[in-house]
């Protein structure tokens, strides 16, 4: 694994900025880092553990955007707040807030609360459907920040709720822009979280109690590892479709050492390339997944840098 190195983020900043960066930054340029091309570096000597692993080098793309100036980026959260009627998987118990003290009573505020690690805007890490893999602490830092590759569906998915993305989506997306590779975090982008303020609607079930909305196909988790892609995110309750009750795509991707993003917020303010995406869940002790803050930083253009 590559060191990240405090100064690595100035090298897709604008000569500029990088002086202001490199004392107003970190400890976001060492996270930053991670993204930046590394030409110049050495190979690793041995390859990471599975959880860690990048797979091999691709072409292009897969850097940080090399116009992206963090002075000026738009920010744009992903995340769903958390909240006690949030839509949840079936058999999850809804988030609970305790209040322990109060500014009136005891000069400060604070809660207790309680949620299942797989409610909300979450990672799910490669544990959750592998026994030993790596649990979510366990996911390197450097994994957590990646370019951003929006991989847009939401077409595809009026047609069809129950649509699986497929290797031609992912290969359509390269042919617009880049291969993709290890750098890379591939958003899914299918329009269904428009519904998060209705969980029926978001669950979709039908009479029988089957939930129907999109996922992504095993062949196309499978693509996406052999080229050592690091996280699938998507705007669903699930990677796997609605249907599925054994949940291949998990096994597929997780199993392969990646790791998951589901429930994510506000993809269609993404552009399919040039934003870098920040993953920051609990680093829950021996978590099979936790709730996270997702962020992107988005060129001030508001469209992919050049």
């Amino acid at each position: 694994m590559q060191k990240a190195h405090g100064t690595g983020i100035v090298s897709f900043l604008p000569a500029g900025a990088r002086v202001a960066a490199v004392h107003a930054l970190c400890p976001a340029a060492l996270a930053l880092s991670a993204c930046a091309p590394a030409a110049t570096s050495p190979p690793a000597a041995a390859p990471p553990p599975a959880a860690q692993a990048e797979g091999p080098a691709q072409s292009s793309g897969q850097g940080a955007p090399a116009g992206l100036d963090i002075a000026t980026a738009r920010v744009v959260d992903l995340t769903h707040p958390i909240t006690p009627g949030m839509p949840l998987y079936p058999g999850n118990k809804p988030f609970a807030l305790e209040t322990l003290s109060t500014v009136e009573k005891d000069a400060y505020y604070s809660n207790r609360f309680a949620m299942d690690e797989h409610a909300g805007t979450h990672v799910d890490a490669p544990a959750h459907f592998m026994a030993g893999a790596a649990t979510v602490e366990q996911i390197a830092p450097e994994q957590l920040v990646g370019a951003a590759a929006v991989v847009d569906v939401t077409a595809k998915v009026a047609a069809s709720p129950d649509y699986l993305v497929t290797v031609d989506d992912l290969r359509g997306w390269e042919a617009r822009h880049a291969a993709l590779g290890a750098r890379h975090i591939v958003l899914i982008r299918t329009g269904w979280g428009a519904r998060w303020s209705d969980p029926a609607k978001y669950r979709n079930q039908d009479a029988k109690g089957v939930m129907h909305f999109p996922g992504v196909s095993v062949e196309a988790s499978r693509y996406l590892r052999e080229r050592g892609v690091r996280c699938v995110g998507i705007d669903t309750l699930s990677t796997d479709p609605g249907p599925s009750e054994t949940f291949e795509q998990h096994k597929a991707f997780l199993g392969a050492g990646g790791y998951h993003i589901e429930n994510l917020a506000n993809l269609e303010q993404l552009p399919e390339t040039g934003a870098v995406v920040v993953v920051a869940p609990l680093p829950l002790a021996r978590g099979s997944g936790a709730p996270a803050r997702v962020l992107a930083l988005v060129p001030a253009s508001g469209g992919p840098a050049r």
